[in-house]
């Protein structure tokens, strides 16, 4: 490091290695006067960034608890908002699935192959429907209609929202792994600490009350 006397300007290069720890002052060789010793600046940056670790360690350990405890919807609770969404979108799939018909009738006729791929249609377009009812309202607000009456909310465990993608995985392939096993992934919700069902630890989600 570069020693520079305040007093005449004389400056010597100096090894830090060399000084003492707890050096605080210097005589310059020249003038003889006194001056402080500059402290290094890589302890200070090192000392400042591990404070700062520390400190983003603390708020983000903090942050999580505090998500841990917040109120988690039961299984319940839970069960009354998929009724509720279960009717919403049997109410969707017969309204455009009768229109569709309508439309797929008038345009083709009615003859026996023509019935068979409208009802084929009809079903596909209902099960798509489906997909595209529950990913689009979870990925956009965390809440379907059932849990906006029911004041429920789907969160990411450490508190941020789903996003598409993650209520894409969540509510397909998740959820068709929770049901496809008797049902058990969903009953787990009635038994967790936290009322995680199968399809909530796949997506690393929770349900809260608001």
């Amino acid at each position: 490091m570069q020693m520079t006397c305040p007093h005449c300007g004389f400056s010597k290069q100096i090894d830090q290695q060399q000084l003492p720890p707890d050096i605080n002052k210097a005589n310059c060789p020249k003038c003889k006067q006194s001056f402080p010793v500059p402290q290094p600046v890589q302890e200070t940056v090192e000392v400042a960034a591990e404070g700062y670790q520390s400190s983003a360690v603390e708020t983000e350990i903090s942050t999580q608890a505090e998500i841990d405890v917040l109120p988690k919807a039961g299984f319940w609770i839970r069960l009354v908002a998929a009724i509720i969404d279960t009717l919403i979108v049997f109410v969707l799939q017969f309204l455009l699935g009768s229109l569709l018909a309508l439309a797929g009738f008038a345009t083709v006729g009615g003859g026996e192959g023509a019935v068979t791929n409208m009802a084929i249609l009809i079903q596909l377009f209902g099960f798509v429907l489906s997909l595209t009812y529950y990913v689009f309202f979870t990925g956009y607000c965390g809440q379907t209609p059932g849990k906006m009456a029911l004041r429920i909310k789907v969160i990411r465990c450490d508190g941020s929202s789903l996003g598409y993608g993650k209520a894409a995985f969540r509510e397909i392939p998740a959820k068709f792994i929770a049901g496809i096993i008797f049902g058990i992934g969903y009953v787990m919700v009635a038994f967790d600490d936290q009322k995680q069902g199968l399809h909530d630890r796949m997506a690393d989600t929770y349900v809260i009350k608001l």
